[in-house]
């Protein structure tokens, strides 16, 4: 969410949403299929951020014709089976018909022990269950870190990657 809204205000950074529209519009025009993953809000707000957000990138793809459609995933969709392919065949067929989902984890139904944590976990997983090509992580954060730079004082920026078994060991 802070790299949408500004940090002592907590209002949407519409140039900075404006843009993503702009650019997941020209990806569209370019026949690229794309899935956005957006914060909404934290806990027992969330049922009224991800309404705002929903409504507010409903205006600004608007704008440029593009429909959009609003996906909450929660671990248990992912995690059972049956839920996993409806999810799936979702993705599918709001790609098919043109339409931009939008997805977000469904706070409102999570539970700490079951949610995603964060919405670049939930993105991985949304690209890998649309078999995506791509996926661009929009962050507040200035690269890769061996763990959150926020958190630990200790944390050191990463400048290459060579192996993921080592960036999994470092963060251990």
């Amino acid at each position: 969410t802070s790299s949408i809204v500004h940090e002592t205000t907590h209002q949407p950074l519409l140039s900075t949403l404006s843009s993503v529209v702009e650019t997941v519009v020209h990806l569209r025009s370019q026949g690229h299929k794309v899935v956005l993953v957006s914060s909404g809000a934290i806990g027992a707000l969330a049922a009224i951020g991800q309404g705002r957000l929903i409504a507010l990138w409903d205006n600004l793809f608007g704008q440029l014709g593009q429909p959009i459609a609003q996906v909450l995933l929660t671990r248990g969709d992912i995690s059972d089976r049956t839920r996993y392919l409806n999810a799936v065949n979702t993705f599918k067929e709001l790609l098919s018909m043109g339409v931009v989902p939008i997805v977000n984890e469904n706070d409102t139904v999570s539970v700490s022990e079951i949610k995603f944590g964060d919405n670049d976990t939930l993105s991985a997983i949304t690209s890998s269950m649309i078999h995506a090509d791509y996926l661009f992580l929009m962050t507040d954060v200035d690269g890769l870190y061996t763990s959150n730079p926020r958190k630990d004082p200790n944390a050191r920026q990463i400048q290459v990657v060579d192996s993921i078994a080592a960036i999994r060991s470092e963060g251990d």
